[in-house]
């Protein structure tokens, strides 16, 4: 089975870092052919990149949804031009196990480019042409390849012949290159989840039957997005509702933006489009309609939130029920927590004993303690309630759209899960708190066991309750009296069962290690909930917040390592209190760190302080030439995402005061070339100055020739100097 694609694109930044294959160790072989023999000045003529793919590799689509698309940097003679590459229709690209991963190609391949040479070439004269081909070559894993191609071709004056070798495949290439075909009518709409293509003969009949004109019957119709506004991974149905007219539903991605006007890409059919069973794929190109269907939608309070901080519609009806089943077993699973289960035949036996075995007393003191297990569950309801009641003039929002929100709520998950886990324990005290109470004779005594059930049952009851938790602060509040209702009937329900079969406590299983790997077990959807949380705010910040969220949740995780290692049970008072301060010492920086709202904070000192911070343009040699043509000073950093270099030489210089105010002064334009990914243009750049890693960083100054190289490891006073010198 192959590799998960994300382990793939791990493997592709890594061999990043490294020498390119060579084009004969390549899985993929590459070579420039020509549709003609010869060519004439100023005439188009049309080339193409061959690559001849190992069986089971492939290389991907202009839009390869995962992975990399294949590019040309041409060196041409003086005069020469290069069309953009024109992409045959793509195939959907699976893993042994079926998933799709990506839009591209496998076998033979023809990339066409059409090449116009200049009018005054002069025949009998030879040319060559040159190109340097990238591309990401898979199957089980990812190998980036690339080959300089060339090819040389004689300039005639009379009309060419079609090259004897390659000619007639590179003109069925062109010929069946995706295409708008007058044949057949598309059509597009969308609604919050889909967009539905109608595809139908243009012949087709008031009656809505195809005149007798000899066409295809489409076959496995699959739609290609050029925009990525589709889902690239998800299936797609189509549909044929016998009067000649096929519909293609096609699930929307999840970051669509919603003002979409335009539906861009290929519809394919293994059939063809022509009746000659040619034109596998159709070019479209249509206005995006939206359906004005109604959606049938539970209204709430407030908005439920989205993705990457962008409300969206209100969850159906069922959700909510679906939520209150979840929270039901939930507080049922508390019962077989190591804190809670051995109590569980104790505390009915005791109902046995202390009802004289009559039946009416013994359901009434399980129904005192369900009662007090449904009190203590409510007054939370409710403190959380007023909090939330109050959550504006506290600045939360205690929505997800809020990233200090989606923060907390991913470090509380953390710390749960390391809970579980075993690397601390809370609560080791808890059942001695209200003991006296538990003491009580009558229905009060059962009232309180209640009471204590819940407390006890609170350190363990992280996997639950904080999912609880985030759904109150986001529904209203009789959803969130609803969610903690349930919780609550969940816990008390094996109390009230056993009170009223009190014989059925002899088929409980007994207590044993099974329960404490039960307990870590459990964990690990709080684990999966943290990296869904993590997701959200990658969303939601940019690139330095988000890592300094990351490294915010590692202080706290050492925070609550430290609080488990030094204040474990039998621990001295000293090495207790050392755990203590470290946790409050390590949770406080770790907040500080990963606090969301410290990047809005500092870029707003900054500017207060007349230093904003940096503004970056995308690099490219267009813009440095245009920017030194008007005398400008240009600085440039080549950076990646992968450069640990790189992220420090941000925090030490750019974010620097004096260094900002220097920059604001002398008026210097910022460009910044991200190789994360792989980028010919970058690469040559590098080259240039006998560099193949980044972090590189030079600045260019008026009436220099050459820029001024800085090291890879700065300082505010090496770029300072850096810009004083003439």
């Amino acid at each position: 089975m192959k590799l998960p694609r994300l382990f793939s694109l791990c493997v592709l930044s890594l061999a990043s870092l490294l020498p390119l294959s060579r084009a004969a160790d390549s899985h993929v072989k590459a070579a420039l052919v020509a549709a003609d023999a010869s060519i004439q000045p100023g005439k188009p003529f049309t080339v193409a990149l061959r690559f001849v793919h190992d069986p089971h590799w492939h290389t991907y689509w202009t839009n390869p949804g995962t992975g990399l698309s294949t590019t040309l940097a041409w060196h041409l003679p003086p005069g020469f031009t290069a069309s953009d590459i024109q992409w045959p229709a793509p195939h959907l690209l699976k893993d042994g196990s079926g998933g799709i991963i990506g839009n591209g190609y496998e076998a033979e391949l023809f990339l066409p480019v059409t090449i116009t040479p200049p009018a005054d070439l002069k025949p009998d004269t030879t040319v060559e042409l040159s190109a340097d081909a990238n591309w990401l070559m898979c199957d089980e894993l990812c190998v980036p390849g690339e080959a300089t191609v060339k090819l040389s071709l004689p300039v005639a004056a009379g009309a060419p012949a079609p090259d004897a070798k390659w000619g007639e495949k590179v003109r069925a290439t062109v010929a069946g290159l995706p295409r708008a075909e007058a044949g057949w009518n598309v059509t597009a709409s969308r609604d919050a989840k889909n967009v539905t293509i109608t595809v139908a003969p243009t012949g087709a009949s008031a009656a809505g039957r195809p005149e007798p004109v000899e066409r295809p019957l489409p076959k496995n119709l699959y739609f290609f997005s050029d925009d990525n506004l589709t889902a690239f991974d998800q299936p797609q149905t189509a549909t044929d509702d016998g009067r000649g007219h096929y519909t293609v539903t096609v699930p929307l991605a999840a970051d669509a933006p919603k003002d979409a006007t335009k539906l861009l890409g290929v519809l394919t059919s293994e059939s063809g489009w022509l009746a000659d069973g040619s034109l596998r794929g159709l070019r479209v190109d249509v206005p995006l309609a939206a359906t004005t269907a109604p959606l049938t939608v539970k209204p709430l309070t407030s908005p439920k939130p989205g993705v990457g901080g962008s409300p969206t519609t209100p969850p159906p009806a069922s959700s909510l029920g679906g939520t209150l089943l979840l929270a039901l077993v939930g507080g049922m699973i508390l019962n077989l927590m190591p804190c809670v289960f051995p109590v569980l035949g104790i505390k009915i036996l005791g109902f046995v004993n202390q009802s004289g075995h009559e039946r009416g007393k013994v359901i009434a003191h399980g129904l005192m303690f369900a009662l007090g297990v449904l009190l203590s569950f409510w007054t939370l309801a409710g403190v959380l309630a007023i909090l939330r009641a109050g959550g504006s003039h506290l600045g939360w929002g205690f929505q997800l759209q809020s990233p200090a929100f989606v923060f907390v709520l991913a470090a509380a998950m953390l710390v749960f899960g390391m809970n579980m886990s075993g690397v601390f324990e809370i609560g080791l005290s808890a059942t001695s708190v209200g003991g006296e109470l538990q003491t009580k004779s009558g229905l009060a005594g059962s009232f309180f066991t209640g009471v204590l059930a819940t407390v006890v049952a609170t350190p363990c009851s992280a996997p639950f309750l904080a999912p609880a938790l985030g759904a109150a602060l986001a529904l209203s509040t009789l959803e969130s009296f609803a969610i903690f209702t349930a919780i609550a009937v969940g816990l008390s329900l094996p109390y009230l069962m056993l009170s009223i079969f009190p014989a059925a406590v002899k088929v409980l299983p007994r207590p044993g290690a099974w329960m404490e790997t039960f307990k870590q077990f459990m964990a690990f959807p709080l684990y999966a909930t943290v990296g869904y949380l993590i997701w959200v705010l990658a969303g939601q910040t940019g690139d330095e917040t988000f890592q300094n969220v990351l490294f915010g949740l590692v202080l706290i995780a050492m925070g609550v390592w430290v609080y488990g290692r030094w204040n474990a049970p039998g621990a001295s008072a000293g090495r207790a209190r050392f755990g203590v301060i470290g946790l409050l010492v390590l949770l406080a920086a770790g907040s500080w760190l990963g606090w969301p709202q410290n990047a809005a904070a500092k870029s707003a000192a900054a500017s207060a302080s007349g230093a904003p911070e940096v503004v970056w343009e995308k690099w490219s040699p267009e813009t440095v030439a245009k920017l030194r043509a008007e005398n400008r000073i240009v600085y440039v950093d080549f950076t990646a995402r992968w450069c640990a270099t790189c992220q420090a030489n941000k925090k030490l210089v750019f974010h620097n005061d004096e260094v900002l105010k220097k920059f604001k002064a002398l008026n210097i334009v910022t460009l910044r070339g991200d190789w994360t990914n792989q980028d010919p243009a970058i690469t040559a750049e590098l080259a240039k100055y006998q560099r193949s890693a980044v972090p590189f960083n030079l600045i260019w100054k008026p009436g220099q020739d050459a820029p001024t190289i800085l090291p890879e490891l700065l300082t505010p006073g090496i770029v300072l100097d850096a810009l004083k010198t003439p």
